[in-house]
């Protein structure tokens, strides 16, 4: 079994996000997804949710493609989740492109998908507020 990895907020989520889901889990067979936790986002990211990470866990939980759901709580987590989970394979937009090559190192493949180009959370936040 081919098992696959990818972090990320998924706040509003979107066809984007589906989109980016889909393709993850097209490449193997066991799809996890770290959500990153609300305290991660605005300690480290200095966002914040709209949606709650409780909520955020439950849409996602509800996507076919999602097989679980883990909470993102450090940047560190990435090398202990490859071992943890046994994953083949860390999937995540091409704008990280180069960022996470170091996990190579723990044996685990890295492949940075195109993002659907005409969507995005901040689009979305941006558009609300005219």
């Amino acid at each position: 079994m081919k098992r696959i990895i990818t972090y990320g907020t998924f706040d509003l989520l979107h066809y984007g996000h589906i989109n980016l889901l889909k393709r993850a889990k097209a490449l193997g067979d066991y799809l996890i997804v770290a959500l990153s936790t609300d305290e991660f986002n605005w300690e480290e990211k200095q966002k914040r949710c709209y949606f709650s990470y409780e909520k955020r866990k439950q849409l996602l939980e509800a996507i076919r493609y999602v097989d679980l759901v883990i909470p993102e709580q450090n940047w560190e987590q990435k090398r202990t989740d490859i071992h943890e989970y046994h994953i083949d394979m860390f999937v995540i937009g091409d704008d990280w492109r180069g960022k996470f090559d170091f996990l190579k190192e723990e044996g685990c493949e890295v492949v940075y998908l195109e993002r659907t180009p005409e969507i995005s959370t901040t689009q979305i936040k941006k558009d609300l507020n005219k």
